[in-house]
């Protein structure tokens, strides 16, 4: 997938574990680590803001977009 999601750098920059960031954001512990592994199909908007409040840092922090490899 082109979307990586940035999360557990982000977590271990802001020294956060994953049971006390789901407890902030209201959310449970097993979306939590669906999102922090990549195995996310989508993220809800309200999700984003809580998860950027309780990290203090900007969308772009947390997700990033790269190319997927092309044949040559």
């Amino acid at each position: 997938m082109p979307i990586v999601v940035n999360l557990d750098v982000m977590m271990a920059k802001r020294k956060i574990s994953a049971g006390d960031l789901a407890e902030r954001i209201e959310i449970t512990p097993a979306n939590l680590s669906i999102l922090k592994n990549n195995k996310a199909k989508a993220v809800r908007f309200s999700t984003l803001e809580a998860l950027c409040e309780a990290l203090d840092c900007q969308p772009g922090d947390l997700l990033a977009y790269t190319k997927e490899d092309q044949p040559e």
